[in-house]
């Protein structure tokens, strides 16, 4: 029996008006680099398109849900976005991080995490005008963020930051300590500004899985930043794990021929799963509840 088959999926359609696209910062969607640190120009936009395994029959037939029963629901520690929501307010969020915020693996900018976002929010909160920002910089990690967080970050004013960091420190073998040390200063800075925050850690990937020890490092350490300054955490690496050990879906199905990238389903999903939580943090101050209560791990719903 196939992994189509035994998840009992039905259509999956994806619809993405070209209104409903993020505001970009300072081009950050345009501007990236290759593994090699190059600029990714047209020559970089043709390897994209060599490399991506085109996600439109997985998209046809595959559902973004739970993993199997016993799965957490996350709720998201998001108090300050999630109270803009309520109101119906206008909210801003800041998508900051390196390649896989930037998009590069999607076979559309449409298709990257940031702009699947804003769709899934804006349908869902028409009342509020939300502006999702995509700040990131393909090649960076946190020193290079780091240098960038008052331009990119912390002066458009955000209501939410969802930081996707440690993916190139790992690839680079560099030390998570440092890496985390950086991002624990800019976690605390962040706060400082009144801003709601996702941790977002190194994907599960062949290229990642070569360095196991230190990908399971940096994530064990990003979550204990969360745990330490009450900030949540979405634990990309296990979502993406769970896709493939425990929905039996091949890993080509959602990282593109580089080993490395998410595919247009994978950003899908990536951006379903944030948004769901998202709105389930709204929900919690609407109706009453403890929406602070410490760090909340992200898991498919």
């Amino acid at each position: 029996m196939s992994w189509l088959d035994s998840l009992r999926v039905t259509a999956y359609s994806v619809v993405v008006m070209a209104a409903l696209a993020p505001v970009t910062l300072a081009q950050a969607q345009s501007v990236g680099t290759s593994r090699s640190g190059q600029s990714l120009g047209d020559n970089g936009m043709e390897h994209v398109t060599r490399v991506v395994k085109p996600a439109g029959n997985v998209m046809a037939h595959a559902r973004c849900e739970a993993a199997g029963p016993g799965e957490p629901k996350a709720v998201g520690a998001l108090p300050h976005i999630s109270a803009k929501l309520t109101a119906g307010k206008p909210v801003v969020i800041v998508a900051f991080g390196s390649s896989s915020t930037q998009g590069y693996g999607a076979s559309k900018p449409e298709f990257n995490y940031p702009n699947r976002l804003a769709a899934q929010l804006r349908k869902h909160y028409p009342a509020s005008e939300i502006t999702v920002l995509n700040a990131g910089v393909g090649g960076e990690d946190a020193p290079e963020m780091m240098k960038r967080l008052q331009s990119s970050v912390l002066d458009p004013h955000p209501d939410l930051v969802i930081w996707q960091v440690g993916t190139n420190a790992v690839l680079r073998n560099l030390d998570p300590t440092d890496t985390v040390h950086l991002v624990e200063q800019g976690v605390v800075r962040i706060q400082a500004a009144g801003s709601d925050i996702v941790l977002v850690d190194p994907q599960y990937s062949p290229r990642i899985n070569e360095r196991a020890p230190l990908a399971s490092t940096m994530v064990r350490q990003l979550g204990r930043v969360a745990a330490l300054h009450h900030v949540a955490v979405f634990s990309r690496f296990a979502v993406m794990r769970d896709w493939h050990e425990k929905l039996s879906i091949p890993v080509e199905d959602f990282v593109i021929g580089d080993g490395l990238h998410m595919n247009d389903w994978g950003y899908g999903c990536f951006a379903q799963l944030l948004a769901n939580d998202i709105i389930l943090s709204v929900d919690q101050i609407r109706y009453g509840g403890d929406v602070h209560g410490g760090v909340r791990r992200y898991r498919p719903l």
